[in-house]
């Protein structure tokens, strides 16, 4: 048996608070095998409920959508089909539906090719043409144009859908190339006028990005820190500009790169008060290609890796003079457009909702997944616009999980990854439970600090067990409490119903299986 306290947050109270829970729990941290060979183990889930450690947005959920055009191809596989922002069928029932349910999610627009693209205004006095594949060219594609009839269009379908709008701008426009860098001054001149025309229509733009994994070494082509800051107090002048007598102002948002604790912290030292978020990217499993994936996926050890990058730019944050806030941008964990059967499958829940989990414990406050459509790794199936089973955990997660993050702990399996939150708009908290184990049954029980007594029993807990159809976690299709999650024919999001259960039982995780569990009568501190 492997026995772990794994402690989330890293408070010095919680070693002395666990300290004297130890044998209680310990009691029951057993395995126990039936007749059939099914082996069931007990743990404890660990929270305390005084205070939160802390806050996500409310709406902390966000997705991306990219500009790769149909002939974007990795490893001989072309998988973008149409889910660029130039052709995406944005009358597609499903997609909008998909986009509604989360009321709102926010949608990050950019990806490798943002620092390529032209917006089509009047001052652009050129025929406004698509990428055109060109090997020759740094990402093997030519310049592409958004034309604002296009532009008007996304609007329209983001203003139906209730979604909140990222734009990642060029960063690269007017920089001459000296090897892998990118120098001088930003040439926002095409920007300024695409920000001007979107104000002038009344579009709503939550925030402002400037540049694609320009940070540090870069991809393709890298800017100084002192360079990009010089950038982003260009861009946050525009804005003051441009949305002068408008309230709230949209944020100014950069780098979205890579971290690098050195570029990264002389960036927010320099960009001061002109950068409202910081944001990073995250493809932490390594090449689509791998076919070591899902055992990356499963092993606690590996998930626990990127940890160290989270903690690392919240304490740069927390030690500047900057008031901005982390965000990852983008997110797909497997880059190059992700695997087939992997990540558009029932495993990558595992690495998704862990990564929303232990991000939220460091301070980030919104999440961007790698996409919601386009590539193997998008929460909509790029093809038939289905969902995924990351579309539903995504869901789950952004209707369950409140903004206030609770210092969680599990003992007992190191197979076993708890998070809890402060439940969403409603008395409690929920808690996550994944069982990376492909043959235990985990019997968690729950140990709270500081709620308040006596329990009303009369509250039932909520629990969303959510496993793989055919317990084939390559699957596509995901099943909630033992029933097929799918779209009708209308193209309408199913309902994502619970089991009520007595909330004096163990919270039962089956093997290779996630939980999430609303416990109502859970009153703490901490969420009230």
């Amino acid at each position: 048996m492997g026995f772990q306290i794994r402690l989330v947050g890293r408070s010095p109270w919680l070693y002395y608070l666990l300290c004297f829970f130890f044998f209680f729990c310990f009691s029951f941290s057993f395995i126990v095998v039936n007749v059939e060979g099914d082996a069931t183990e007990n743990g404890s889930v660990f929270i305390h409920g005084k205070s939160f450690i802390e806050q996500i947005d409310d709406d902390f959920v966000c997705a991306t959508l990219d500009w790769w055009p149909p002939h974007k191809c990795d490893y001989g596989r072309c998988t973008w089909a149409l889910a660029s922002l130039l052709n995406l069928d944005l009358n597609n029932k499903i997609l909008l539906n998909a986009v509604k349910a989360f009321t709102p999610l926010k949608i990050r627009l950019g990806g490798t090719l943002q620092d390529k693209v032209i917006y089509g205004t009047e001052d652009y006095h050129h025929p406004c043409t698509p990428f055109v594949q060109n090997t020759s060219q740094m990402f093997d594609f030519t310049q592409g144009c958004l034309p604002l009839h296009r532009w008007d269009e996304l609007n329209s379908f983001f203003k139906k859908a209730g979604a909140k709008i990222i734009f990642g701008l060029n960063a690269l426009a007017g920089k001459s190339f000296q090897s892998s860098f990118a120098v001088g001054p930003w040439n926002y001149t095409n920007a300024e006028s695409f920000i001007r025309y979107t104000v002038e229509k009344n579009y709503i733009i939550h925030g402002w990005e400037l540049g694609n994994e320009l940070s540090g070494k870069g991809i393709g082509k890298s800017i100084s820190a002192d360079q990009y800051a010089s950038d982003v107090v260009a861009l946050q002048n525009i804005i003051q500009n441009v949305y002068r007598g408008v309230e709230p102002k949209p944020l100014v948002i950069a780098p979205g790169g890579f971290f690098d604790a050195n570029w990264f912290k002389e960036f927010v030292t320099k960009a001061g008060k002109s950068v409202d978020v910081v944001t990073h990217h995250i493809y932490n499993l390594g090449p689509g290609v791998d076919e070591h994936l899902t055992e990356k996926i499963l092993d606690p050890s590996y998930l626990d890796g990127v940890a160290s990058t989270f903690n690392s730019l919240r304490n740069i944050l927390r030690t500047s003079a900057t008031s901005a806030t982390a965000w990852v941008g983008e997110g797909g964990g497997a880059y190059n457009s992700g695997h087939h059967l992997v990540s558009d499958a029932f495993v990558y829940s595992f690495w998704y909702l862990d990564q929303l989990g232990m991000s939220a414990i460091y301070d980030t406050r919104t999440y961007c997944r790698q996409t919601l459509i386009g590539g193997n790794y998008g929460l909509l199936d790029t093809s038939t616009f289905m969902p995924n089973p990351d579309y539903y955990s995504a869901l789950l997660w952004h209707r369950l999980m409140g903004r206030r993050v609770l210092a969680t702990s599990f003992i007992g399996t190191k197979k076993i990854r708890a998070y809890a939150h402060c439940a969403k708009q409603s008395q409690g908290i929920t808690v996550l439970l994944l069982n990376l184990g492909n043959q235990t049954t985990v019997q968690a029980k729950l140990a709270i600090t500081f709620v308040k007594l006596p329990y009303d029993r009369k509250k039932l807990r909520e629990e969303y067990h959510l496993t793989a159809q055919s317990e084939n976690i390559h699957s596509q299709t995901m099943l909630l409490n033992g029933n097929i999650l799918s779209v009708n024919k209308d193209g309408d999001i199913p309902p994502l119903k619970p089991l009520y259960v007595d909330p004096s039982k163990p919270i039962l995780v089956g093997p290779l299986s996630i939980v999430f569990a609303h416990i109502p009568n859970a009153i703490i501190p901490a969420c009230t």
